[in-house]
This record gives C-alpha cells, structure tokens and sequence, in this order.
C-alpha cells in the first residue's frame, strides 16, 4: 500500500526459475529486492552455489530469512551429501523449529540429478516437469519456460534466463537484472 511505513521484514526477493534440459540445469534469478512498495535494490544475487559447487540454490522471500535458510541448507548438504535427504532435513527443522517456522521464504534448489521446491511449511517439491518457478513472478516464469522448453530447441540456460525476462516484463516485482548459475 502506498505510503504505508515499511518494516525490515517487508524486504522482498522476488523470482527464480530453474530449468533442467539434458545434462545442463540452470537457475535463474532476477535482481529485484523490494521494501513495501518500492525498489530497494535493482542487482540483487539471489542464487548461490552449495555443496562445494554441486548444488545451485536460490530464493524468494523475506531476504534475510533466505539467507538464514542458505545456512541451514548449506549445513544439512555438508552432513548428508544428497539433495533430496538434506532438503527433507531441512523442512523437518523449518516445520518444528519455533524460529525457522516463522521464516517466510522458498527455497529452489537442483545438482545434477535433482531439482527441488523447499517451502516454509515443510514441503519438498518435486517438480513433475523439467521447470520450475517460485516467487511473485513464478507464473509468468513458469508459463514462459513452459512455452520456451516445449516449443524451442534452447538450452537450459537460455530458457532460465529468456523465462525470467519475460517475467521481469510482466511482474513488476521482478525485474530484467538476471543472473544464471548451471550445472554441467
């Protein structure tokens, strides 16, 4: 709402979109950081590498709840060396613990043979397709990488980075400052 005061937990990420063809998985997320209604930073890095390198994760959310969650994530990927076993760990933590139950952020995370949804109610989602998006410009992401994966022969990387675009486009909390992370 304008000329609403904004609190510190009213600062947003928005969207990341991750695609998987081949080999080759690709996440992709925009620079937008918002406070309330406005812009707070254009050229965010909302993606990190994990696991040594293995696992690429990004995030939409309240940003400093996503950045506690990398931690945590990170912290499960170092004791249990499989994506899937240390997102399932991560939920169970995020659902029980009083603190991280009040963490409002989504967690997208894939390596080479796995792509995943974590979410703050505990839920890990497996995507049925070889795309998925979170955030509050996920469903044009989504609709675009759908259309871009089904109706072209581009890569991973370029319908990460083309979905986000037209997301940025559309949502006008996702912006077209984008950044792309693969996996070989």
């Amino acid at each position: 709402m304008a000329g609403k005061n904004p609190r510190a937990t009213d600062i947003h990420g928005t969207t990341i979109c991750a695609v998987r063809r081949g080999k080759v998985v690709a996440i992709a997320g925009d620079g937008q950081v918002t406070i309330g209604d406005m812009v707070l930073k254009a050229g965010a890095r909302k993606l990190r590498r994990l696991a040594e390198g293995k696992v690429i994760a990004g995030f939409s959310g309240a940003v400093a709840d996503a950045l506690t969650l990398f931690e945590r994530f990170e912290g499960k990927l170092k004791e249990h060396k499989d994506l899937k076993r240390a997102a399932v760990e991560l939920a169970k933590d995020w659902r029980m613990d009083k603190y991280l139950r009040r963490l409002e952020a989504l967690l997208l995370a894939a390596d080479a043979k796995d792509m995943l949804i974590i979410s703050g109610t505990g839920d890990v989602i497996e995507p049925d397709d070889n795309y998925a998006a979170v955030g509050s410009g996920a469903a044009p992401a989504m609709a675009a990488a759908r259309a871009l994966y089904d109706n072209t022969k581009l890569g991973a990387e370029e319908v990460a980075r083309k979905a986000l675009l037209i997301a940025g486009e559309i949502n006008i909390y996702t912006n077209t400052k984008i950044v792309v992370e693969t996996l070989p």
